[in-house]
């Protein structure tokens, strides 16, 4: 009697499903995919799919790799890389052009969309760099009047899972000297419905004083998303956190931790994403950076707690002579990662979720920027998320758009 036979099993990597799965594992640089597409004909069949690219930007989303950087000429953006082969994408690849004469302002990126603030045209503007799709928008009525006189801030964002449409927030910190106007504002507009929300304004907190120096979203600074809100840094009569809560629809201001911020000496700061989530702040004085948690204790009451110092000029190269003052010019969010500059070491990032703080590994210098590349606060960098694909590659990376704007509000962008 003849033992009975069972059917051959599929070889694993003949196994679609498992074959599948291995490849999702595969490493979120430029050309894991490109290469792995290569191998055979169901190789590039799978990573070809629709299905299989989402699937691998859900699984990546949190840790894609820094590949370059957005600069701004006179009359673009364009793309600086910053990796080598063969996870170097061409400049040409992305490029933003604009006409003669036109005056613009990037305000960050996010999801795979940059945001600018056409002033010429008092219209905002979100491109995604990959399909060259642009939407320039309107600026809503309520808000129109705020241009000339103040720093109109905003951010772009997309819904969890959401590939077609986005959602522009503007934020405003109206400082009139009359103090029955003093108040913050903020609209939504969606592109589902192609419509700006009703205006959504608070006042400013009562403690903040009527000086020479008007309180307004600092135009250096890119919002940065904490769980459902995002947050701007305030400047002026005001060094404060200017927060806009999604889900609530609502506008509130968060004070900085009390006396970290002195009216005097040369300081650094920004918002950030604290280590294990929440909200985080980052002050740098005299390359001593401090970092801030925001906590809640279990009767509600919000407060700042000090994480960690990092004595950056320990970890650097640097002797007293080439102590000149460091710059923060912007946060990845996905990566918890700082952007800072000093005219000698030039770009560096400072990883904020290392655990052994103060260890050289969470420094890497990127490149060394000319001293005439960068005034004061004349750089903006945020995270951008880009899922490349087209018949020849198809790739996972992410983008901080690093952009020069004026210093202040007001001036002309060249």
């Amino acid at each position: 009697m003849s033992s009975p036979r069972w059917p051959a099993a599929t070889p694993p990597l003949e196994d679609e499903d498992l074959l599948t799965e291995i490849l999702l594992r595969l490493p979120p640089q430029p050309s894991s995919l490109p290469r792995a597409s290569l191998v055979c004909r169901q190789w590039r069949w799978l990573i070809s799919d629709p299905r299989f690219v989402r699937r691998f930007r859900r699984r990546h989303r949190r840790n894609p790799p820094l590949i370059g950087f957005f600069d701004m000429g006179p009359r673009s953006l364009y793309f600086v890389p910053t990796v080598d082969a063969p996870n170097r994408v061409p400049p040409e690849r992305f490029g933003l052009q604009f006409e003669d004469g036109d005056q613009f302002m990037p305000l960050g990126s996010r999801h795979g969309l940059v945001f600018v603030i056409h002033l010429s045209l008092s219209r905002v503007l979100v491109w995604d760099p990959v399909t060259a799709d642009q939407h320039l928008i309107a600026l809503p009525p309520g808000l129109m009047g705020h241009l000339n006189r103040t720093m109109v801030h905003g951010a772009v964002l997309r819904a969890a899972g959401e590939d077609q449409h986005f959602q522009v927030v503007l934020v405003v910190a109206d400082d009139d000297y009359d103090m029955q106007d003093r108040q913050m504002l903020a609209c939504v507009y969606s592109s589902r419905t192609g419509v700006w929300g009703d205006i959504i304004s608070a006042p400013l907190p009562p403690k903040v004083p009527i000086g020479s120096r008007p309180l307004m979203v600092s135009p250096s600074k890119e919002a940065v998303l904490v769980d459902n809100s995002l947050h701007w840094m305030l400047f002026g009569s005001l060094v404060g956190i200017l927060e806009f809560d999604l889900l609530k629809q609502s506008v509130a201001v968060i004070p900085t931790p009390v006396g970290v911020v002195s009216s005097h000496g040369r300081h650094e700061l920004t918002v950030v994403r604290a280590k294990g989530g929440g909200l985080g702040f980052l002050i740098v004085i005299d390359f001593c950076a401090q970092s801030w948690r925001r906590k809640t204790d279990c009767h509600g009451v919000a407060s700042w707690e000090l994480e960690r110092t990092i004595e950056l000029d320990k970890l650097l190269p640097l002797n007293q002579e080439m102590r000149a003052h460091l710059y923060i010019v912007g946060f990845a969010e996905e990566n918890n990662v700082v952007f800072a500059w000093t005219p000698v070491i030039g770009l560096f990032l400072i990883h904020c979720s290392s655990r052994k703080f103060p260890i050289p590994a969470c420094l890497h210098v990127i490149f060394h920027l000319k001293v005439s590349f960068l005034q004061k606060h004349v750089l903006v960098v945020d995270m951008m998320e880009l899922l490349l694909v087209d018949t020849t590659e198809v790739s996972f990376c992410s983008i901080p758009l690093l952009v020069k704007q004026a210093a202040s509000h007001g001036e002309s962008i060249a």
